[in-house]
């Protein structure tokens, strides 16, 4: 099962999933999240990974789709907090050279300014 939180911090949005981002709902309702948000005209995104506890290839897929998403609409897509499960599975799939990665949210937030 996945949750998320959301909050706004000055101008930059920030999603918190908490659980297991894997095919399924979870994905759906990750991706339906962030394209509403966007439809809103967010622009600067962190998505806060520290209480994500696993995340299958589907789920890798939809945050690379996320960020691609984002980027065509002349936004910026940030990650923080990532956990080493998380971490590990960037470092082997090569894309944490592709993701902005920030040891906490708020320096992820400092970056945009």
């Amino acid at each position: 099962m996945l949750k998320i939180d959301m909050e706004k911090f000055k101008d930059v949005l920030i999603i918190r999933p908490e659980g297991k981002l894997v095919i399924g709902d979870e994905v759906g309702e990750f991706r339906k999240l962030l394209t509403d948000a966007l439809e809103k005209g967010e622009k600067k995104i962190v998505i806060d990974l520290s209480k994500l506890s696993y995340m299958d290839s589907t789920g890798l897929g939809e945050l690379v789709r996320s960020y691609t998403t984002v980027k065509k609409k002349g936004g910026e897509l940030k990650l923080a907090n990532m956990t080493e499960k998380v971490k590990d599975l960037m470092f082997m799939t090569k894309l944490l050279t592709v993701f902005e990665n920030y040891d906490t949210v708020e320096e992820a937030v400092s970056s945009f300014e």
